[in-house]
This record gives structure tokens, C-alpha cells and sequence, in this order.
């Protein structure tokens, strides 16, 4: 099936559109630790001008802000948006898309990325908006996932669908981009004018009650993650989780109330500087 940037665009749209609600205690568990070393990258500090691509519910946005810097934030799903502003009300966050924002020429000191650019259907033109709206010498960074050797839960979720599911049963459009390595995003990033590039893994730890815990929270707090999971026969799932379960025992912790998951999860971040 040849590419369709307009069916990933609404794929996407739709997913996390219906993630919004329930994103900040499902999914944002995991995300939000990388908020941080991603602000770092980018060098945002006091007094900057920053943009927040593809923001979600706002909290790159906000924790920018926190750092003393004015923030605007840009998502194309709209609910997300309505999460964001009932947050965060004095952020500005604008509906948009990350191929084609409504900002013009050194706009920002800096733009960030929570892991958005993966899921914009043509990375490389979103990279080459950046790049036109940062001033000279401002910093760009945003996180893909890591593999899953680095990526343990992803991993775990994978093999058990794999052993008892099938992982391409989803009708999800194929994604864009191809950013699934460091290399990947050095490459674009080069391709798109940026100079002084790098890319480091990030770790963290995305902890759970227990394995259902883990699959539920990707399943509603997710866009394609959760289109693979929803596309299981519901006669697949107890064998499915049973699998998930037993290969995330090396990562439970005891506890007085049964202990929980303590799994690995791993990002990367890539950043760039306009020359």
C-alpha cells in the first residue's frame, strides 16, 4: 500500500484525540520523565521564547514556563487541547499542524518535542519548519522511543502479542518518517540545516501495579500502540497478559502490599542548533 500522508494524519488525529482524557494518568506516567532532559537539550532558561510541537496536554509547555520562559504550544488534535488549556491557562496554545505552523520566520528561541515528531506523517518537512522559526543560534530538541532492547516495556508488549497475538493485525496506516535510531534523527537533523547535532539515550523507570497496569495504560493512552492492542481477539487477551505478566516478573519489586513492576523504558533524545 503506498504511503498516505493525509490517512497517518488522521489516524493520528483520531488516536490521540481519543487518548486526551485519560492520557495524563495512562500515558504521561511514562512520558513526563523525559521532560527535563529534553528542556536541557534544547537549553531553555529564563526569558526564552519557546514553542512546544505537537504539545498534548501542555507539560513540556509548563515545566518550560516553571524555567521563566514565555511558551506557546501547537497540537493538531483538538481535545488534547482542551486538556491543555484547562491546565495550564496562561499558556497560549494554538491548534496546528506540525508540517505547516502558523508562525512566522525566528519566531522562538527554541522548540521542543515530547515525543511528536515521530508521529507527524512527514518528519523531515516538520524539521524544515523548525528550522525557519528558530532565530539563529536557537536550540531544537524532542525524543523518540529507543529500541526495545533499551525499551524493556515495549519489548515485553511486543513478545507477549507476538507469542499469543499478531502484531500487525491493526489497520493503522503505515507511519512516516522512519525515525526509530539516534542515527535517524542526526541524519534529519543535518538534512534540515541544524548544526552542533547530538543524540543520547535517556532512561527511566515506568512503574506499575502489575502487568495488566503496564498494557492498560498503553492501550488508553496511546494512538498506534493502542490500535495494535485493540486489534487482539478478546480470546488472545488472558493468554496475551498471562505471557506479559510472566516475562515482567524480573522487573517486580516486593512490597508489604504485593510489590509492583519497576520496568525500564528508554528514549532518545536528539537536539540541534540554527546556524
Amino acid at each position: 500500500m503506498p504511503f498516505d500522508p493525509e490517512a497517518v494524519r488522521e489516524f493520528e488525529r483520531a488516536g490521540w484525540n481519543r487518548a486526551a482524557a485519560a492520557y495524563e494518568a495512562s500515558f504521561a506516567t511514562a512520558t513526563r520523565q523525559f521532560i527535563a532532559p529534553l528542556l536541557d537539550a534544547a537549553g531553555i532558561n529564563a526569558g526564552a521564547r519557546v514553542l512546544d510541537l505537537c504539545c498534548g496536554p501542555g507539560f513540556v509547555g509548563a515545566a518550560a514556563m516553571e524555567r521563566g520562559a514565555s511558551v506557546t504550544g501547537l497540537d493538531f488534535s483538538t481535545a488534547m487541547l482542551t486538556e491543555a488549556r484547562v491546565r495550564f491557562p496562561s499558556i497560549a496554545f494554538d491548534h496546528g499542524d506540525a508540517e505547516a505552523p502558523p508562525y512566522a520566520d525566528a519566531s522562538f528561541d527554541a522548540v521542543v518535542s515530547n515525543f511528536g515528531i515521530h508521529h507527524v506523517p512527514r518528519p523531515a518537512q516538520a524539521l524544515a519548519e523548525v528550522h525557519r522559526m528558530l532565530r539563529e543560534g536557537g536550540g531544537f530538541a524532542f525524543t523518540i522511543w529507543a529500541g526495545h532492547d533499551e525499551n524493556i516495556a515495549w519489548k515485553l508488549v511486543f513478545h507477549a502479542i507476538g507469542e499469543h497475538g499478531d502484531p500487525h493485525a491493526s489497520a493503522a496506516p503505515a507511519p512516516g518518517g522512519g525515525f526509530a535510531t539516534a542515527t535517524d534523527c542526526l541524519r534529519a537533523l543535518s538534512e534540515a540545516g541544524f548544526s552542533r547535532t547530538g543524540a543520547r539515550l535517556a532512561r527511566g523507570i515506568w512503574r506499575h501495579p502489575d502487568s495488566a497496569s503496564l498494557l492498560a495504560s498503553l492501550r488508553a493512552g496511546t494512538a498506534r500502540m493502542a490500535a495494535m492492542i485493540d486489534a487482539q481477539p478478546d480470546a488472545a487477551m488472558p493468554a496475551i497478559l498471562s505471557a506479559l505478566d510472566a516475562a515482567a516478573a524480573p522487573w517486580r519489586v516486593a512490597g508489604p502490599d504485593g510489590g509492583h513492576l519497576a520496568v525500564p523504558i528508554a528514549c532518545v533524545i536528539a537536539a540541534g542548533i540554527r546556524p
